[in-house]
């Protein structure tokens, strides 16, 4: 009888992935002594230039266009987002492509020798999915040969496992009320915990146009180089382009004529303002001409961020899950023009501040098609029923408010195709879990019934 080697650890990434969920009793576990102990096992460090990016809301978008601009600048970039829409590899992007599957197998099985330790004095160590998964993506970061690293904050700044890593430029961008349980019960706390990716003699950007106190005093206290949107750097606009400048004490570098960045939105002038500043930091060591710029703007895509689909009717995805970035959605949807009905499928965690999410937006919506998400903390269809109801506008009929409860949000977008005019919009929302449960199998193509004679 053969002896069959039997492997002591996953082969595949899906595998690894269960793995990881199995690890460690909570989902999120603030702190960096255990994410820190086992990276220093792995002699893990970044070789590039690093910028990392953190705040509440535009920091897909920031990474997205840095992403871009560089990538026009020639340079092999890398850069680490998350959560993922659909799949997984999507959260590691090495020259603006999604790394394959099979290259971050070796990657994780590192992290799991790191984490279990050699020895009597290595202790075995517990990380969290969020960790392990970090430690795995930044080690092929590391062995990637790329110029320069973008990294996304999962939550927070200070504590969280991105943090590790001694960042050349710091972004901050628009912070507000979102996750606090864990932050803090304000914009002054949450700001805290943003500033804690700083680093002393090295610049910062801060592109909310009024940012916390928390942040500025922390600048200040570490010595950090501060780069403020409106005091070292501002834009300005009309409807063909816009334009920006730094502070003549900053170099007063300027760009004019700038087309609008490809991504949608209001405040997309905010983040590619925060994204120019950051440029403009790291010119000394990253180089990029004044047509890589224009290139990188015109040229960046970001799924989910407003994100407009062709088709009848209208697709509108965004993944908008707290209240200020709802807000800008319903100012976004505002701006599209006259639609005769507007169709939303939401689902959304129960820790959101629901009310505040649904306030702004629900007088632009006639129909809800609400869904269940694949997750324990997310709010079950038929318990947001109650809410998005109390939230329509008095003048609404009842009978045009909430359309039905589904189990997924591609079950709730067919629903909504089913009963829409082509002239309608339908917008998907709430969550990272929403909107890619609708592109499970790719984009949608949406061709509603002809509208009759």
């Amino acid at each position: 009888m053969l002896d069959i080697a039997v492997p002591d650890h996953p082969l595949t990434l899906a595998d690894w992935l269960a793995h990881a969920e199995r690890l460690h009793p909570q989902a999120i576990d603030m702190g960096l002594d255990r994410v820190q102990a086992v990276a220093s096992r792995m002699a893990l460090r970044l070789p590039c230039p690093v910028i990392t990016v953190a705040g509440t809301n535009g920091k897909g978008s920031t990474c997205a266009m840095l992403e871009s601009v560089y990538g026009q600048a020639g340079y092999r970039t890398g850069l680490y987002t998350s959560p993922h829409l659909v799949h997984f590899e999507e959260r590691c992007r090495i020259g603006g492509e999604p790394v394959d599957a099979a290259d971050l197998v070796p990657a994780m099985a590192e992290v799991e020798q790191a984490r279990r330790g050699q020895g009597s004095d290595q202790p075995e160590i517990s990380l969290t999915y969020f960790e392990f998964t970090t430690l795995a993506i930044l080690r092929t970061l590391e062995r990637s040969g790329v110029d320069v690293a973008i990294l996304e904050v999962g939550l927070g700044g200070r504590l969280d496992a991105v943090n590790i890593i001694d960042t050349d430029c710091a972004i901050i961008t628009s912070i507000a009320l979102d996750h606090m349980a864990l932050l803090g019960p304000d914009r002054e706390s949450i700001g805290y915990e943003k500033a804690g990716i700083m680093r002393t003699g090295r610049p910062v950007v801060v592109s909310d146009p009024v940012p916390p106190q928390s942040i500025l005093d922390r600048a200040t206290e570490i010595g950090a180089v501060l780069w403020r949107l409106g005091k070292d750097f501002h834009f300005a606009g009309d409807q063909q382009q816009w334009g920006w400048a730094m502070h003549p004490s900053h170099g007063g570098r300027r760009f004019s004529g700038l087309a609008y960045p490809a991504l949608r939105g209001a405040n997309q002038l905010v983040n590619a303002s925060g994204v120019l500043a950051a440029v403009e930091a790291l010119r000394p060591r990253l180089p990029v001409t004044a047509q890589a710029v224009r290139n990188g703007l015109v040229l960046v895509e970001l799924p989910g961020r407003f994100q407009i689909v062709p088709g009848t009717p209208t697709l509108v995805l965004d993944v908008a899950h707290n209240p200020h970035s709802v807000a800008a959605l319903a100012e976004n949807l505002d701006a599209m023009g006259y639609y005769p009905t507007t169709r939303a499928v939401f689902g959304a965690m129960a820790d959101k501040d629901l009310p505040a999410m649904l306030q702004r937006i629900a007088p632009l919506v006639d129909h809800w098609y609400l869904t269940d998400l694949p997750l324990e903390r997310a709010i079950k269809a038929d318990a947001l029923a109650p809410v998005v109801l109390r939230e329509q506008p008095d003048a609404k009929p009842i009978q045009s408010r909430v359309a039905g409860c589904y189990p997924d949000p591609m079950s709730a977008l067919r629903a909504a195709v089913s009963e829409a005019d082509p002239t309608d919009r339908i917008v998907v929302f709430g969550s990272f879990f929403t909107v890619g449960g609708v592109l499970q199998q790719g984009i949608p193509r949406l061709s509603a019934k002809h509208l009759p004679g």
